[in-house]
């Protein structure tokens, strides 16, 4: 019995080793990468840190931030873009979805490939390519609109159209992977479901609603907060594009804590601005989960 004993205790023992072991790799790239500089960060929110100090402060830089007009009016952006941002993506994206899931399997991969080609292309690239669309001067979008009569419009130059202009290149580079997951989530749901709710000649607004809707809700939840988070670290676009400007319009928090940290030297307040960041993306991410994840049925 001892034996016996001795001996399952040594197989568990095993099997536990070797699973960790497994997982070492990615533990150990995760505590190096992830978790080391967020612990960093927090600590060095706490200190008056530039590239001639280092002193405790404790939360003067917390409470120099709440008096900072830029850094609300950078979290007033970044809010306004996820709010305008994140349900287009999610509309235009099961939008997109439902329309080619319809079509001839050529059709519908030509057209996953075509929506998808921005989520895989260099920022860099793109920007280039949207910044001659908005050239006052001589970009396609002016002279458009041209035909309608408007006057030639400094899309990214002036502060009432800047942050709109910021927002339609997001959409475009976010839509991609929710158009694939939604495209392949519409391939799970039974034919049978959607045949017998169209011999009950139930309509299209009621299938979708009381079928393809609920169906999709483990997607919907994913591609929600996943798009949430992404949207408010937005940074690439409006360095490339506009560097926060004009006065600030543009400005988000992820570009301030860059302004911040490298262009000012101010690390602990760019620290500080990066914690603040991560607990309203914690606590949106929260609610998402109370209010969308209790229809969801894993």
């Amino acid at each position: 019995m001892l034996v016996t004993l001795l001996k399952s205790r040594r197989l568990v023992w095993r099997e536990w080793l070797v699973s960790y072991l497994f997982l070492l790799p990615a533990l150990s790239f995760f505590l190096l990468f992830v978790a080391y500089p967020m612990l960093k960060g927090i600590y060095i929110s706490f200190f008056d840190f530039t590239l001639n100090k280092f002193a405790f402060v404790g939360l003067d830089n917390y409470a120099a931030l709440f008096q900072d007009k830029y850094f609300k009016k950078s979290m007033m952006n970044t809010l306004l873009i996820v709010l305008i941002a994140v349900p287009l993506v999610i509309a235009f994206s099961l939008f997109v979805a439902n329309t080619i899931y319809r079509k001839s399997e050529l059709v519908r991969s030509f057209f996953r490939g075509v929506f998808y080609l921005p989520a895989v292309s260099s920022v860099v690239s793109i920007t280039v390519v949207w910044a001659s669309i908005y050239d006052p001067n001589f970009g396609i979008l002016n002279y458009l609109t041209s035909f309608f009569g408007a006057e030639p419009i400094a899309w990214l130059g002036q502060p009432d159209t800047a942050l709109y202009a910021i927002i339609a290149v997001l959409i475009t580079t976010s839509v991609g992977q929710p158009i694939i997951l939604y495209v392949a989530s519409l391939g799970n749901i039974p034919a049978s479901y959607i045949e017998a709710a169209q011999i009950d000649r139930a309509s299209s607004g009621q299938i979708f609603r009381k079928i393809i809707w609920p169906m999709l809700m483990p997607t919907n939840l994913y591609i929600i907060v996943i798009t949430t988070i992404n949207t408010f670290q937005t940074f690439a676009i409006v360095q490339l594009l506009t560097a926060g400007g004009p006065l600030y319009s543009t400005s988000t928090v992820m570009y301030g804590v860059y302004e911040k940290a490298f262009m000012l030297g101010s690390f602990g307040i760019a620290s500080a601005m990066g914690m603040i960041l991560a607990v309203v993306i914690g606590v949106i991410s929260i609610i998402q989960f109370k209010y969308l994840g209790s229809d969801v049925e894993y």
